[in-house]
């Protein structure tokens, strides 16, 4: 018997020598078993295309397994709420999501905030003569009547209704997505013409394009915001290391902008650009890790 267990080890020795990392890979799968798959919510924002991935990205990294699913702001909140989701790093508080953190907020555990300097607003191109929302109705004609909006879910949307009423605006709020969004923009900078639309800070168009906001002088879109993550109830229990993970995740709008990019050049897949600025930023990731 001491034998034969003797040629078994010899045997295992000589296999982990051929395969090379064989047994570290295996032992790698078995605790990516053991810990657990991560569902991660958001929504399709720019900035939140970013940082989940990166997220996802660092806790794969750590040896879980991580689904993603896109979803409208009120049904992310929800997710969280029922635990059908575990975690979200993409609440901009405290004005935006105020609404879904004021009823869903005894079933949410909020982490704080992971990344400052955010900022909402009307934005418009830089060469545009109109700096403030109050003089938008003298120009209306020259945005067409129309401000381009995002998603009507949002948050954003919700306080761009109220500055439409408090401004007494004769401008519409047409609905539509992120990607609508700046689609429109960039034509009209194309054709160096007027276009207002709702924006956000930090957001890649700021990077690529020449645009200010107006100025809100009745402090309708509030002052600076800062994202936060959030987690359902019972994540640290059940997965500390992941909650410990997510706790620790705070970065940069330069970092975040530096995502944001790479993720709109052609073909780039959001995914594989996160796992890229992973690699390329082990000192900030190691930081999360070490918690």
């Amino acid at each position: 018997m001491k034998h034969r267990t003797l040629n078994l080890r010899i045997r295992i020795a000589s296999l982990a020598l051929l395969a090379g990392t064989g047994v570290a890979i295996s032992s790698t799968a078995q605790a990516e078993e053991e810990k657990g798959t991560v569902n991660l919510a958001y929504v399709e924002w720019s900035s939140e295309v970013a940082s989940t991935n990166v997220v996802a990205a660092v806790l794969e990294q750590a040896g879980y397994e991580v689904d993603l699913t896109s979803l409208s702001a009120a049904a992310m909140f929800q997710a969280l709420s029922s635990g059908d989701a575990d975690a979200i790093v993409a609440a901009w508080l405290p004005t935006t999501h105020a609404d879904y953190m004021e009823r869903l907020g005894d079933s949410i555990e909020d982490l704080g905030p992971n990344l400052d300097g955010t900022k909402l607003g009307l934005v418009v191109p830089e060469y545009t003569d109109v700096d403030s929302i109050a003089d938008l109705n003298d120009n209306a004609d020259s945005f067409n009547n129309e401000i381009i909006g995002i998603d009507p879910g949002a948050g954003l949307m919700s306080l761009s209704e109220e500055v439409v009423d408090t401004y007494d605006l004769d401008l519409e709020l047409r609905s539509g997505s992120g990607a609508t969004m700046t689609a429109a923009l960039s034509s009209a900078i194309n054709n160096e013409e007027n276009v207002v639309v709702t924006g956000w800070t930090p957001h890649w168009m700021f990077a690529r394009f020449d645009l200010k906001y107006l100025e809100d002088p009745e402090n309708v879109y509030g002052g600076a915001e800062q994202i936060h993550t959030a987690v359902r109830e019972g994540l640290e229990e059940d997965m500390p290391e992941a909650y410990a993970i997510l706790d620790a995740f705070e970065w940069t709008p330069e970092q975040m902008g530096e995502v944001m990019l790479m993720n709109q050049e052609d073909g780039s897949d959001p995914y594989e650009n996160a796992k890229q600025w992973v690699e390329d930023n082990q000192d900030v990731v190691e930081q999360w890790l070490d918690s």
